[in-house]
């Protein structure tokens, strides 16, 4: 592993009874968080893997050196690469996702990959959940259980999954929550993502893990509500006023939220939010790869990707 890489490894850390989050910094494109859960019966579950070979690795590197026996147990939050590529490299686990994240899964398969050429991906192939389910589903660890919640119809996409915690008061939010790293709903929808974030916060979490950036409280869900709900007022102006999702973002940018790693998904975010206001159901389909390439233009360039 290079110095650089090692600087940014991530590293399993029990943040409550048998939770354990797998945060890598800092988390901007393709380099998400995961989860272990340890169940006082021996059973364990893990959350996410991770976009490339080297980080799944280090990920069952880390899980192995905190329990005796692999994962039986794979929970996939959404279908996006960064999240699942790294399956593989956990075979002895049963894969269990949203029905629409497999589906997704299947469709999109190492379609990631091709937008950062650059990238060394390492050995890793699609791996189709085994077990879905439709709207909730609870995993048993002992005593504890680990609900399996739907936050649909769409949110950061159409099959998102979190995994809540109740006696440990832990959520795992996926990509719909994120810290110190922009929301992005290109795939999913904004008033879903706002509908999404409410569910959340109802759920009364002590921790939240978000799919990206530093492990939080329930702040992390209102920060996120914040950008979107100004993302809703922009772009009623922006279509007030005639401008297009790019025009728009190129005139006021992303206001306080520039500190953000990825600012530049404002341009696909705005493009959600302008296909909602005319009407779209959340989740319709958008063209990501010409949107992709807007929100390169925007940036200037390609955006950074450190996975």
């Amino acid at each position: 592993m290079t110095t650089a890489a090692a600087r940014t490894a991530g590293r399993l850390t029990e943040i409550a009874d048998g939770v354990h989050a797998f945060v890598q910094p800092d988390g901007g494109w393709c380099v998400n968080n995961a989860g272990l859960l340890v169940g006082a019966d021996g059973h364990t579950v893990l959350i996410d893997t991770a976009a490339t070979e080297r980080r799944a690795r280090r990920l069952r590197a880390e899980v192995l050196r905190t329990v005796a026996v692999p994962p039986r147990t794979l929970v996939t939050t959404h279908f996006h690469g960064d999240h699942t590529f790294g399956h593989r490299h956990f075979p002895e686990a049963l894969v269990v996702a949203h029905d629409n994240a497999r589906i997704h899964m299947a469709a999109a398969g190492l379609g990631l990959t091709t937008l950062w050429p650059g990238v060394d991906w390492g050995d890793i192939a699609p791996t189709l959940p085994h077990l879905t389910y439709r709207d909730t589903l609870t995993l048993h660890l002992g005593d504890d259980r680990a609900e399996l919640i739907h936050l649909g119809p769409a949110a950061h996409t159409t099959g998102d999954t979190a995994v809540w915690l109740p006696r440990q008061r832990v959520l795992f939010t996926g990509d719909v929550v994120m810290n110190g790293v922009t929301p992005f709903c290109l795939m999913g929808s904004v008033s879903g993502s706002l509908a999404a974030l409410r569910h959340l916060r109802a759920l009364d979490p002590l921790t939240v893990v978000p799919g990206h950036g530093p492990v939080g409280g329930p702040e992390l869900i209102d920060a996120d509500e914040e950008y979107f709900h100004r993302l809703v007022r922009q772009a009623e102006r922006g279509v007030a006023a005639g401008l297009t999702p790019l025009e728009l973002a190129r005139a006021e940018g992303p206001g306080p939220f520039a500190d953000r790693l990825d600012s530049e998904r404002l341009v696909p975010n705005l493009h959600r939010a302008y296909a909602e206001l005319a009407g779209a159901e959340p989740g319709a389909p958008l063209d990501v790869v010409a949107l992709f390439r807007e929100m390169s233009e925007y940036h200037g360039g390609l955006p950074d990707c450190h996975a």
